[in-house]
């Protein structure tokens, strides 16, 4: 019986799901092979036989004492589906110094395995000394893989080079960049943040974000435009306004701390200093979220709500992290074409912690008279400029400047808003996993390791 190959030292580690099967099927629903040949994995000299779909190999029967191979021993054949294999390469005996050249030793294959969430590669070596053998496998190994759609070519890398201690630079540098040489891909690496890969793929984990772009898996996500009246400001998945955003503008202020450091301090003082925002706030509910006729469902009006608001949050992704599990939108969904806009409205100090507290708790974080929720295609934020703020600490970073722009906190980014910013939904657009380097600032308000920290 054949048996899935799961690593020497990742027992229990299972492949992706399968592909539909393809074509080139012999009869009784066997694969056609493209190459037999014997290579030794391990310590032992086994029969490989390779198809469009999978590798597979089995030992070598010994022979017996009397000259006969013993077919009763019982004959384990192992496979790898070809399309959790992302590299293939020769291998090559080189002496210190040497780049290229070499004695060839074999081909190795690289192996996508996955645990849970999480992903993690893995090398078989398959050994033979014949240059023409290796060589034929290699080109039939290369062109198969070559044959799988969306595995990416050439990406543009986004890295944070500001991060504390510059750890996402290294951890791109040791973790992510050699999987990509490995794979092939050439990049082009740029400075930004992300706060995509926890909620699309669940787990904080460099290599499984790296391997999900490898393998070519994508995911349909909305995104948002951010306007002021004059001009588009940039795209996004999740915004704050108010605490939220005052707490990054704090803690951009003190990067010189440590991270951890540094988020408890910029929650705490903005704590202590805690102010609502006086604004008003439209928006257009989402069409699919109103009763009636599809005639009354086309005449969707804009609403308004004036008022003292302590946070405002528009999320077109649920945005999980550690501190909320089911995620700061728990309601939303990744491609569903709404957002969701989540209201705070004035209340007191230790109201508002309770509110804070049960995001990390099973207990319904909007179950609060002065928190409202709602479905939206739109919304516009129009702050009211007031002055005197406290200007302690520059606690809330000239909220409300000469010029009436907002501190706003945008998928984890610091932006100066202007004094109204229009935030519209604009569909489902496929989006690869995107990667996110193991350092995660402070940068999604009062909560850590939403997606980069």
């Amino acid at each position: 019986m054949a048996q899935r190959w799961e690593g020497e030292e990742r027992r229990g580690a299972a492949p992706l799901a399968r592909d539909p099967p393809r074509g080139g099927e012999a009869a009784g629903g066997e694969e056609e092979p493209l190459l037999r040949g014997i290579f030794q994995i391990g310590k032992r000299s086994c029969n490989v036989v390779l198809s469009a779909r999978q590798l597979r190999w089995s030992p070598i029967q010994p022979e017996s004492r009397g000259g006969d191979s013993n077919m009763n021993l019982p004959c384990k054949e192992e496979f790898v589906e070809m399309k959790d294999i992302f590299s293939v390469k020769l291998k090559r005996r080189r002496f210190v110094g040497q780049k290229k050249g070499g004695v060839l030793l074999g081909i190795t294959i690289f192996v996508c395995l996955k645990k849970e969430n999480k992903l993690k590669d893995t090398a078989i070596n398959f050994n033979n000394l014949s240059e023409d053998h290796c060589h034929s496998w290699f080109r039939c190994l290369k062109e198969i893989l070559n044959g799988f759609p969306n595995r990416p070519k050439f990406l543009k890398v986004f890295v944070n080079p500001n991060s504390h201690k510059r750890e996402a630079t290294h951890v791109y540098h040791e973790q992510v960049a050699p999987l990509f040489k490995l794979a092939d891909i050439k990049t082009d690496v740029t400075g930004s943040t992300n706060v995509l890969a926890h909620t699309l793929h669940g787990i904080n984990h460099a290599v499984t974000a790296t391997l999900h772009i490898i393998m070519g898996h994508i995911q349909p996500v909305d995104i948002c435009t951010f306007s002021s009246p004059s001009k588009l400001l940039r795209f996004g998945f999740s915004a704050m306004f108010g605490f939220g955003a005052r707490t990054l503008a704090l803690a951009e202020k003190h990067r010189w701390m440590p991270s951890n450091q540094r988020r408890d301090f910029a929650v705490i003082k903005t704590l202590a200093s805690l102010k609502p925002e006086e604004c008003e706030l439209s928006f257009l509910p989402l069409k699919n979220s109103l009763q009636g006729s599809q005639e009354n469902v086309t005449k969707v009006q804009w609403h308004t709500i004036q008022g003292h608001f302590l946070n405002v949050s528009i999320m077109a992704i649920p945005s999980l992290c550690s501190m909320a599990p089911r995620g700061l939108a728990p309601n939303t969904r990744l491609n569903n074409g709404s957002m969701a806009l989540i209201v705070v409205r004035n209340t007191s100090r230790s109201e508002f912690i309770k509110h804070l507290k049960r995001y990390a708790s099973v207990k319904n974080q909007f179950n609060f008279p002065f928190v409202e929720t709602y479905a939206v295609q739109e919304v516009k934020i129009q702050p009211r400029t007031k002055i005197g703020h406290d200007t302690e600490e520059n606690v809330f970073l000239h909220a409300t400047s000469a010029e009436g722009n907002y501190p706003w906190n945008i998928d984890g980014d610091l932006m100066e808003g202007a004094s109204e910013v229009h935030v519209r939904e604009e569909g489902c657009h496929y989006t690869r996993f995107i990667m996110q380097w193991a350092l995660f600032q402070v940068e999604k308000a009062f909560f850590e390791e939403t997606g980069s920290r």
